[in-house]
This record gives structure tokens, C-alpha cells and sequence, in this order.
């Protein structure tokens, strides 16, 4: 794995301070139009984290508007490094313990991963985790089961890539399964419980895939 350098963790600092700041602003003017009560605290308490979260999602998004993320390699001392890495900070010290989390409804969590890019289409829920989500195309009906994964990166050694996962209509990937980074998979498939799907496998309509790693079953 490559090293974090300091720049980079200071643009990530900034970038949070400036949520934090907008979002004690932002608290403050609401504060001023509460009413006493015993419920206040606990209610600014609770806005001031969504609006930290709202802003740093906003910001996040920006930078990755200002310099892109692009499937393939990664090179060295690039721009994309520099940018991967403040991103990585984003999403490992602020997204990453929501996620891991399971407060979140599901219905909420799938807003969650919309606001940070990933595409899901209707009636599609994931309560399992999405890395890289800029990086993750879902159709419609599809269900992502209890702490499945997917991960659209490759860091392997001072390797580091990244690479979409496009996934279709009306499937199903099981609690717990491993979906890999370059993957596709048809419409109608099922992934079994548990089961990991390698780099760069093509999963074909209506098929049903398995084990570790996973092979086609029927």
C-alpha cells in the first residue's frame, strides 16, 4: 500500500474543518429559531452531525468533480494519487464508520451511497458496503445482502487501480458475498451467500454463481 503524504492529509483536514464550520454556522441559525424545551439539546446535537455530514459529502463531491477519479491505473506522484488519497481519507475517517455502522436504515443507507455517487436505480437496496461508490452501477430491483461487499479498487503491493463494477437488473448478491473490481454481472444472476467474485469476471443472465472463489453452479 502506498503512503498517505502530509499534503495530502492537510488538504483533507482543511477540507473537514471547512464542514465543520459550515455546519456550526448552519446549526447556530437554526438554534436561534428553536424553541426552549427539553428536547433542544438532543435535537442540535443530531442536526449539527447531519449537517457536518451534508457538507463534507457536498465538498467531497466537489473534489471529486475538480479532479476526477478515472478507472484504470494509478500511477506514482500523479494528480489521481494525490486525489485517490484525499478521497481514501474521506472515505475511510468519515463514510467508512457509517457504513460499518448498521445505524442506518436501509432505506436511508441507499440515499448514503447515492450522495456519494454510486448509481442506483429504483428499487434497488444495499445493507452490505459499497467502496468506491462514483465507481458502482446497479439497475433496478436489485438487493445487496447483510455486509456483503463491493470494491472497485485494486491495491495490491504498490499496485493501485481502480476499475467499475456494473451490476443489472433483478439481482441478488447474498449476505456476506465479495464482489471484486472490474466485474459485470447479468441481469437476473444470483451470487450466493458468501461467495467471492474475482477481478474481472463476466457474469452472464440468469446465472447463479458461488464458493470461494466463485464458479458458475447453473
Amino acid at each position: 500500500m502506498r503512503k498517505i503524504n502530509g499534503l495530502q492529509i492537510a488538504t483533507f483536514l482543511l477540507a473537514v474543518a471547512a464542514s465543520l464550520m459550515l455546519a456550526i454556522a448552519t446549526n447556530t441559525l437554526l438554534a436561534a429559531r428553536l424553541p426552549e424545551g427539553d428536547f433542544r439539546g438532543i435535537l442540535l446535537t443530531g442536526s449539527a452531525v447531519v449537517f457536518l455530514y451534508a457538507y463534507a459529502i457536498l465538498i467531497y463531491r466537489g473534489l471529486l468533480w475538480a479532479t476526477p477519479i478515472k478507472a484504470g491505473e494509478i500511477a506514482e506522484g500523479t494528480r489521481e494519487e494525490f486525489s485517490y488519497h484525499v478521497y481514501l481519507l474521506f472515505f475511510l475517517l468519515l463514510f467508512y464508520p457509517v457504513m460499518r455502522s448498521g445505524f442506518l436504515p436501509v432505506p436511508v443507507l441507499r440515499l448514503f451511497y447515492q450522495a456519494l455517487g454510486a448509481r442506483l436505480a429504483s428499487n434497488t437496496y444495499c445493507s452490505g458496503i459499497i467502496f468506491d461508490p462514483i465507481l458502482v452501477d446497479i439497475g433496478c430491483n436489485c438487493i445487496v445482502g447483510q455486509s456483503a461487499q463491493i470494491i472497485p479498487h485494486v491495491i495490491e503491493g504498490s499496485r493501485l487501480a481502480m476499475f467499475p463494477v456494473r451490476i443489472g437488473n433483478d439481482v441478488t448478491i447474498g449476505a456476506n458475498a465479495v464482489v471484486m473490481a472490474d466485474v459485470v454481472i447479468g441481469d437476473r444472476a444470483i451470487i450466493a451467500i458468501g461467495a467471492v467474485v474475482t477481478k474481472g469476471t463476466r457474469i452472464g443472465e440468469g446465472e447463479f454463481w458461488g464458493g470461494i472463489p466463485a464458479k458458475r453452479i447453473r
